[in-house]
């Protein structure tokens, strides 16, 4: 039997006889000619890449495909993978045509493969066609890679937008707005939901708030207020534990980053302060990592290649480290190996140019 049951009524145990089936000319097994634990087992050893393509061959397939529990079921047994997702400049700063003097690049999302270290770039959200919001976060959950918030590319102004790109459909949905339009905010994910807290509000006032928005029922609830004002923090959530907001600083200290963090507990549904973990003054956007002994690190301080502009996005035993050696300097990418929390020497890798661009934020996202 189907070793975990679907969540809702409307759902069937995609392992039992279904009317569905009836109309096609072949069994109601998964794969023909096998028993249903062994089909699933092929099924199950199927790359992401070819979801898509199998989604079309019956509706149990694709209902297969699609669901989450298929995803935690792939992710058990260990045949889930690991991917970049980076909001970066497009090559030359370009989409349809230079830009004019003092204009913002234009940003897309490029997909990184450690395994075979490939290139690709997601389609562009059908509302953004020629750029996404700027500065705009990403999160990943169940599979599937969250964008939130962020600059109207064109108006510069906040939006509240939430997007969904769905690897196996390779197609964006649009989500629930955020309940607030807000910027430079901390994001992170965990067990189906995403979490956000901090940033600013439209007229530039640092913000306490903190929400949680729910994947599966697209619905956004509050988790109380940060013990102050956190503009341009940022997030990391640790093991399936915690949410941190890190740094940041209040309306009134506008640049002066804040030493400490607020800790949401997952189980508790409680908020604790945690002091002395982040160097004051030190902007944490994009560059606070997870060291040894499960204890912050700053991307920026593990080479002098990256001290400018460091972004550091982990793919199991693996990082994906971004930046540059000064300020205007050229983007560089590395890779290395993450063992026992410790990482070694960084290993410039080669970028195709249309990949090369500065990055400004990312995510893993374990498809």
């Amino acid at each position: 039997m189907f070793p975990w049951p679907f969540r809702g009524n409307k759902r069937k145990n995609l392992l039992e006889t279904s009317k569905d089936m009836e109309s096609f000319e072949f069994s109601t097994e998964l794969v023909p000619g096998l028993p249903n634990e062994l089909g699933l087992e092929c099924l199950t050893r199927l790359p992401y890449t070819a979801h898509r393509l199998a989604s079309g061959v019956c509706h149990r397939w694709r209902d297969l495909f699609q669901s989450p529990d298929f995803h935690y079921h792939r992710k058990k047994l260990g045949y889930t993978q690991k991917v970049a997702c980076l909001v970066q400049a497009f090559s030359g700063g370009t989409v349809n045509g230079p830009k004019r003097p003092g204009e913002l690049p234009s940003y897309g999302i490029s997909v990184f493969e450690s395994l075979n270290r490939g290139w690709y770039r997601l389609p562009p959200v059908p509302k953004y066609p020629n750029g996404l919001p700027l500065f705009c976060q990403l999160a990943s959950c169940e599979g599937k890679l969250v964008v939130m918030g962020g600059w109207n590319p064109v108006s510069y102004d906040p939006v509240a937008d939430v997007f969904i790109y769905d690897f196996t459909t390779q197609q964006w949905r649009q989500g629930k707005d955020m309940p607030s339009k807000r910027s430079f905010f901390a994001i992170g994910a965990c067990s189906g939901r995403v979490y956000i807290a901090g940033g600013h509000d439209e007229n530039k006032n640092a913000l306490r708030t903190a929400w949680v928005y729910d994947l599966r029922k697209d619905e956004w609830g509050q988790l109380g207020e940060l013990s102050k004002e956190r503009d341009e923090c940022e997030g990391v959530v640790i093991g399936e534990d915690e949410f941190w907001v890190v740094s940041g600083y209040g309306t009134e200290r506008q640049g002066q980053f804040d030493g400490s963090a607020d800790v949401y507990g997952f189980k508790s549904g409680e908020w604790r302060v945690a002091e002395g973990i982040w160097e004051p003054g030190q902007c944490p956007r994009s560059s606070v990592g997870i060291g040894k002994g499960g204890k912050l690190m700053n991307w920026a301080e593990l080479d002098t290649a990256v001290r400018v502009g460091a972004r550091g996005i982990m793919l199991g035993g693996r990082v994906l480290v971004t930046g540059s050696e000064y300020q205007g300097g050229p983007h560089g990418f590395y890779m290395e190996e993450v063992k026992e929390g410790q990482i070694g020497k960084l290993e410039k890798i080669n970028v195709p140019d249309e990949f090369s661009g500065f990055v400004q934020s990312g995510c893993f996202v374990e498809i």
